[in-house]
C-alpha cells in the first residue's frame, strides 16, 4: 500500500474518531424539561464524574495519536520524495552522528530514506567516498582510518610536515579533545600554515629541546643583514629552494596598472553672492563682503 493510501485512511480514521466524539458529547448533555426521578437502585449501574472524563481523555487520546501518525506519514511521503542529494545528505548525516554500521532497514527507521524501494540512492551511497558499504552494513568513512587518542598520535608522528586537522576532524567524535589533549601534554604541535590558512598538526620531537647552540653560532645568526629590498629577499629564498611569502614583483606590476587612488577634489566653499537669498537682515556683519 503506498503512502498516499495510508493517509487517506488515517484521515477517514480521524473522521470517523471526531463523529464518535461528537455523538458522545450529544448523549451526556442534558436533556431539557423535568425528568422523572427514579429511585436508587444499588444494582443499577451509574456513570459518575470521573468515568465519563476519562472515557472522554481516552477518546481524545486516541485522536491525538491518529493526528501525530498522520503528521509522521506527511513527513516520510516528504523525505522520500526529495531529490536524490537530499536524501544521501540525510543518510551521511546519520552515519556520522552515530559512527555505526547500520543496515537498509536501520537507517529506513531512522531517519525515514528507503534504499529498498529507491535503488539511485542505494547505488550512490555505496559509491560515495564518504560512506563504507560492505555487502550489508553502512558506515561513516573518515579520511583516516583512527579510532581513539593512541592512533591519532600514531598518525600525527607518520606525518612530519604536519597533517591538516580538517583531514584528522571526522576521524571519530572526540578527536578535537584528543588532539588539545595531546598539545598540552607536549607531544604535538598546532600551527597554522600562512600559504593554506589551515591549522596543522606536528609531532614534537622531545629530543629537540636538548639541542643547543653555540654563542658563536647565535653571533653569526645575529650578524647577518638582510637587504633593504624585498624582491633581492625573495630571490634569495627562491635560490634557496624556499617560497616566499609575498610577490613583491606582482603587487608592484598590479599598483602600476591600476594606479594609486585618485583623491577627491575638495568641494568649494559657498560665498555669498548677490544672487543669494538673504534671510538673516537682523546680522548686518555677515553681509559686509557684499
Amino acid at each position: 500500500m503506498t503512502l498516499q493510501a495510508d493517509l487517506e485512511r488515517f484521515q477517514k480514521q480521524q473522521e470517523r474518531c471526531q463523529t464518535t466524539l461528537s455523538s458522545i458529547a450529544a448523549k451526556q448533555a442534558p436533556c431539557k424539561g423535568p425528568t422523572p426521578q427514579k429511585a436508587p437502585s444499588t444494582q443499577q449501574k451509574s456513570t459518575s464524574p470521573n468515568a465519563s472524563s476519562s472515557r472522554n481523555s481516552r477518546s481524545l487520546a486516541s485522536s491525538g495519536k491518529f493526528s501525530d501518525n498522520t503528521e509522521k506519514l506527511q513527513l516520510i511521503n516528504s523525505i522520500r520524495k526529495a531529490p536524490v542529494g537530499a536524501q544521501m545528505k540525510r543518510v551521511i548525516e546519520l552515519l556520522e552522528k552515530t559512527r555505526e554500521e547500520l543496515t537498509v532497514e536501520q537507517i529506513n527507521e531512522a531517519c525515514y530514506v528507503d534504499m529498498n524501494a529507491n535503488k539511485e540512492v542505494f547505488e550512490s551511497l555505496s559509491k560515495n567516498v564518504k560512506v563504507k558499504y560492505d555487502g550489508m552494513y553502512f558506515s561513516y568513512k573518515s579520511k583516516y582510518e583512527i579510532k581513539n587518542k593512541d592512533q591519532l598520535l600514531i598518525a600525527i608522528q607518520s606525518f612530519l610536515d604536519g597533517i591538516s586537522i580538517i583531514d584528522l576532524k571526522d576521524s571519530y567524535l572526540d578527536v578535537m579533545q584528543d588532539l588539545q589533549a595531546l598539545k598540552v601534554e607536549g607531544h604535538i604541535w598546532l600551527l597554522s600554515n600562512f600559504d593554506s590558512k589551515e591549522d596543522l598538526a606536528y609531532p614534537n620531537d622531545p629530543r629537540c629541546s636538548m639541542i643547543k647552540a653555540d654563542d658563536d653560532l647565535k653571533q653569526l645568526f645575529r650578524s647577518i643583514e638582510l637587504p633593504n629590498d624585498m624582491l633581492e629577499v625573495e630571490k634569495d629564498l627562491r635560490q634557496k629552494g624556499m617560497k616566499p611569502a609575498t610577490d613583491t614583483a606582482k603587487r608592484r606590476a598590479a599598483t602600476q596598472i591600476q594606479g594609486q587612488p585618485k583623491a577627491k577634489p575638495k568641494k568649494k566653499s559657498q560665498d555669498i553672492s548677490k544672487r543669494t537669498k538673504l534671510t538673516n537682515y537682523h546680522l548686518p556683519e555677515l553681509f559686509k563682503k557684499l
